[in-house]
């Protein structure tokens, strides 16, 4: 076996030498355990039948699960598939291009008002974790922009989707400035195939009155047991000031995410 920073493994690492002992399959376990997940699936499982079945078992993944402090989010619901249920989880990340106007407006489609109606800039206002420094602003205008996200594409069958119904969480940071009073609205819609919608989530307006000083506010929402044929997921928010003032003085947006758990 070759040493190195990154564990690197070929089949020749595992041909079975004549003048060696037979290795107990609790030591194999321990040795597969400690390898990376996608050589321990495309190589080692390869080997022999025995390493087949370790690699195939579910205690195999589900002690990769515990070691790695991956859990299901209902205790009481364990995966059907393990190894399915790491990998996915393993997988995990903001769905949504550009959430936070890092590249200006890059990956979003305005909805309404068209162009000029939404700017970048620099966040003034102190976030929770400090790490977003730029986001998105509104006018005097109603301003919604969106993304469809294709479940597809980012690597969510059909058949995932619809045999382990994953936990579907959205989530959005919105915040006003003191000068003006403003509004911010959001929906977030499952879609079939042809993209009609299976389940939304659209929660009323949020208005802000003029001259406080409001922090950060945080929008969330889980999806679950949402039925058969969702395919893509549609983000859409916004919203303006209520004052009709020139210039950029209504809701701003950012650090948005939608992101899949299983469950």
């Amino acid at each position: 076996m070759k040493k190195s920073g990154n564990i690197h493994v070929t089949s020749r690492d595992f041909e079975p030498r004549s003048d060696s002992p037979d290795v107990p399959l609790a030591v194999v376990e321990e040795i597969l355990l400690n390898l990376p997940e996608h050589q321990v699936v495309r190589v080692c499982r390869l080997v022999c039948r025995e390493w087949k079945e370790l690699v195939d078992s579910a205690a195999h993944w589900r002690e990769r699960c515990r070691r790695e402090g991956i859990q299901p989010c209902d205790a009481s619901r364990p995966p059907e598939d393990w190894r399915l249920f790491y990998f996915i989880t393993k997988k995990q990340q903001n769905l949504l291009k550009n959430p936070s106007a890092d590249d200006g407006l890059q990956g979003w489609e305005n909805e309404q008002n068209g162009d000029g109606c939404w700017v970048t800039e620099v966040n003034r206002k102190l976030f929770p974790n400090n790490t977003v420094t730029k986001c998105f602003s509104t006018s005097h205008r109603s301003c919604l922009k969106q993304q469809l996200i294709d479940l597809t594409k980012e690597g969510y069958s059909g058949a995932f989707m619809d045999q382990q119904q994953p936990h579907i969480k959205i989530s959005d940071w919105y915040a006003p400035i003191s000068c003006c009073g403003s509004e911010y609205q959001i929906c977030v819609e499952l879609l079939d195939e042809k993209k009609k919608p299976i389940s939304t989530f659209q929660p009323e307006k949020v208005f802000f009155q003029k001259g406080k000083n409001y922090p950060w506010c945080q929008m969330t929402h889980v999806f679950m047991d949402y039925g058969l044929g969702v395919r893509f997921i549609r983000f859409t928010h916004g919203g303006k000031d209520t004052k009709f003032l020139k210039g950029q003085h209504g809701i701003r947006v950012t650090n948005s995410s939608v992101e899949i758990y299983p469950v």
